[in-house]
């Protein structure tokens, strides 16, 4: 019964905590945190523990796919220096100096390294729901940098396992080995898991199949790479990254709106459970320590999260003045940003889900089957170094962006209109030879063209900010939207009536919701 308990002690968790944070106008997460810490209070659910492999190779793989499916190609190339330094320098520093600070309390080396390691990435779905109000750079650049380096960050955390239970041994050249084989091994296990997964998607009609393929695909790889020991985590985002280029030219729209629905609706989930479980393992964690432990543990959460803070801002202005003075090509000039935007940057590096999993992670016992040294004192601080940084800077960045002035982004509003209006053109144009090739009526072509016409002076009027026409789409949609409502609520009659089917009724009503979404431009998602 307690699988059962959990499921809807986290579903009205979830469901609580986010009508809350709506409302009093609360970053959800940092309710989430607090639910979770209460939840330990009750005796049923304080044995709550998930299998340590489950956090990596459940919850990440599929976070990570959908993140990197939704992130811009375009934007990591333009800055791509910049997110590798902080994917990969950034991360071993923070590590280092996590770990220094956690050794300096008394964690052997071991240990300290490996909480340095759960601690050093910051967390894309994180800085997804905290960082919606930044321009469109600043959110690509955070989760870019969030997505790749997880993979750095879980090669020193594997070496430091591996040195703690004694199956690995420390030197440049073994250190090196494994992190070459990390990015090279993660990059091409995604790369042919993609190719995979493009061939037969190419056979697949059926979106319940080609959906199946799609969730299939970030397991897949993540499976791919761990089979040769390398960076599974950069396996799913390049299969990922992949898949966000070609997948438009392959997909139909039926099994892009499902596998929409169903990514946004999963990854909401896991992403949300992972907060509650961040409380669930801190109290967990905090149970097991004596008062003495306990102690060191929360000045330990203190320094480190100063720590974090302090790395990041430290190596954000440090290597700009270092990049300004080894490259002077005037396309690095276009590159830059200001130093207020940099300060933004330092205050999102938020740590989350990934940072828990892979302080969860962390086996249980050593290969002689004595306890792992310190676990607990791990988790702990983990779990209270997220749950603090993701109040403290969750609460400040508000404030923040607004000291910061950025300018407003309205790149994303030209491109669209640029994408409907070139669209609708081409379209418009190529309407009579069509038309001519499908045999279609001379009335409906002509039916087609006014709706076409329509269409693009309502597009170009958003530029010229003509108020007649825009009304009269507005009239004309709130027309239509009442007439689908009388619509709806005719199909709904008749199925009252036994008239119809339940399955007509589903039938009918999906092309009518497909109307509704259209007309209110209404997305399923993000």
């Amino acid at each position: 019964m307690l699988g059962l308990e959990l499921v809807v002690a986290l579903c009205a968790t979830v469901l609580v905590c986010q009508i809350a944070g709506d409302r009093l106008r609360i970053a959800p997460p940092i309710l989430l945190l607090a639910a979770g810490a209460l939840l330990g209070f009750i005796p049923a659910l304080r044995e709550v523990h998930l299998p340590p492999e489950a956090m990596l190779l459940l919850f990440l793989p599929a976070l990570l796919y959908w993140e990197s499916l939704t992130t811009s190609l375009r934007g990591i190339r333009r800055d791509l220096r910049g997110i590798m330094l902080m994917s990969t320098a950034l991360v071993i520093l923070t590590a280092w100096a996590v770990a220094a600070v956690a050794h300096a309390q008394g964690l052997p080396w071991g240990p300290a390294w490996i909480l340095g390691a759960a601690l050093a990435p910051t967390d894309a779905t994180t800085v997804a729901v905290l960082a919606r109000m930044l321009p469109r750079r600043s959110i690509t650049l955070l989760r870019a940098e969030s997505l790749i380096n997880d993979g750095t960050a879980l090669v020193v955390y594997g070496l430091a396992v591996g040195i703690t239970v004694g199956e690995e041994h420390f030197s440049v050249p073994h250190v090196g080995w494994l992190f070459l084989l990390a990015y090279v091994g993660g990059a091409a296990a995604g790369a042919v898991t993609a190719w995979l997964g493009i061939q037969v998607r190419r056979r697949l009609d059926d979106p319940l199949l080609g959906n199946v393929v799609t969730i299939g695909t970030p397991f897949t790889a993540f499976l791919l790479a761990e089979l040769i020991e390398a960076s599974g985590v950069l396996a799913v985002v390049v299969a990922g990254l992949i898949m966000s280029q070609v997948g438009p030219r392959l997909v139909g729209a039926a099994t892009r709106r499902q596998a929409v629905a169903f990514w946004s609706l999963a990854t909401f989930l896991l992403n949300a459970s992972l907060f509650v479980l961040v409380g669930l393992e801190a109290q967990s964690a905090a149970r097991d320590l004596t008062s003495d432990d306990l102690t060191h543990a929360l000045i330990t959460v203190g320094l480190v999260s100063v720590v974090l803070v302090a790395v990041r801002f430290a190596f954000q202005f440090g290597t700009v003045y270092l990049i300004r003075l080894l490259d002077r090509r005037p396309q690095q000039r276009l590159r830059r940003m200001s130093h207020r935007a940099r300060v933004v940057g330092g205050v999102t590096g938020f740590r989350g889900a990934v940072s828990l999993a892979v302080a969860l992670s962390v086996p249980e016992t050593l290969d002689s089957g004595a306890p792992f040294p310190d676990r607990d004192v791990i988790v702990f601080v983990a779990s209270g170094v997220i749950m603090l940084t993701l109040v403290v800077q969750g609460l400040l960045l508000p404030h923040v962006v607004r000291w910061a002035g950025l300018p407003h982004d309205t790149s994303a509003e030209e491109e669209r209109s640029l994408a409907d209006t070139t669209a609708a053109e081409e379209a418009l144009k190529a309407l009579p030879d069509v038309a001519a090739d499908l045999g279609t009526a001379p009335k409906v072509a002509e039916w087609t063209r006014r709706e076409y016409e329509t269409h693009l002076s309502v597009v170009r009027a958003d530029d010229q900010t003509d108020d007649v026409v825009l009304r009269h789409k507005e009239d004309y949609t709130a027309l239509r939207l009442a007439l689908l409502a009388r619509k709806r609520a005719t199909v709904i009659r008749l199925r009252d009536e036994d008239h119809i089917d339940d399955t007509v009724l589903r039938q009918v009503q999906a092309y009518l919701d497909i109307e509704e979404v259209r007309l209110s431009g209404a997305e399923l998602s993000d």
